[in-house]
């Protein structure tokens, strides 16, 4: 059990396994008391005032507490962050790194903005960590890619992954969570999928194209693409060489 654990450990890609390893190290050190959670939330006056530029990350790193609630999240970011990188992604995990990055920016942004609106800034500042958001953002991104894999809920009903997004954030609701920590994945979601997928085909341009210093530290690896030994592939017919 323990060998299957470490082989399934180490066959995810590089951003995954980081990504989940600190995740997983964050949540248990904080939940052992041997790191404080009030160092690691997302405060917007710490950071400019007293330079505590650590916030912008540590908040995407702590998953609360160690219930089942963590559980879920830790499956669905090793899921869908895996298959995400593996296919979409796969042989380009600079590309990868990127959305997450772009994804990162667009949460904080928003609670940012949102926390000095009117009537929302009171709902805003209660989110201070966004690991939650940034896992349902990936979630998001994956049934947007992969919209008729047909998928069951507990068994209870089956659905296409399209409506992926919504059925997790019904049951958000309906377990009591806040169902704005979901929406916001799904905003961040959305953006990047319409700004990489979507409006590169309509107008041929890509905005969201990787910066050449991001690609530097992670450089895109060959896809090998495996075909079956000893094929041989027959000529055209004849005719096909005579020109009417």
């Amino acid at each position: 059990m323990a060998q299957a654990v470490e082989e399934w450990y180490k066959q995810m890609p590089i951003i995954t396994r980081s990504y989940l390893t600190a995740a997983i190290v964050t949540t248990i050190g904080c939940s052992l008391d041997i790191i404080s959670p009030h160092n690691l939330y997302l405060n917007p006056i710490l950071v400019v005032k007293q330079y505590q530029f650590w916030r912008l990350v540590t908040n995407f790193l702590y998953f609360r507490k160690m219930d089942l609630d963590f559980m879920f999240h830790m499956f669905f970011l090793a899921r869908y962050c895996k298959l995400l990188e593996e296919n979409s992604f796969r042989g380009r995990t600079a590309d990868f790194f990127y959305m997450l990055l772009f994804g990162a920016s667009v949460l904080t942004g928003i609670v940012l903005v949102g926390g000095m609106i009117p009537y929302f800034s009171e709902s805003f500042a209660k989110i201070i960590f966004l690991s939650n958001s940034l896992t349902f953002m990936m979630v998001y991104v994956w049934s947007k890619q992969n919209p008729f894999i047909h998928m069951s809920f507990l068994g209870l009903f089956t659905f296409t992954a399209a409506y992926l997004p919504w059925v997790l954030l019904g049951f958000s609701v309906l377990v009591g969570a806040s169902a704005w920590v979901d929406l916001l994945g799904m905003i961040a979601g959305h953006a990047y999928y319409f700004l990489e997928d979507v409006y590169p085909q309509m107008t041929g341009r890509r905005p969201l194209k990787t910066p050449s210093f991001i690609k530097a530290l992670f450089p895109d690896e060959a896809v090998v693409v495996a075909r079956p030994a000893n094929v041989r592939f027959a000529p055209p017919p004849a005719e096909d060489f005579h020109q009417d």
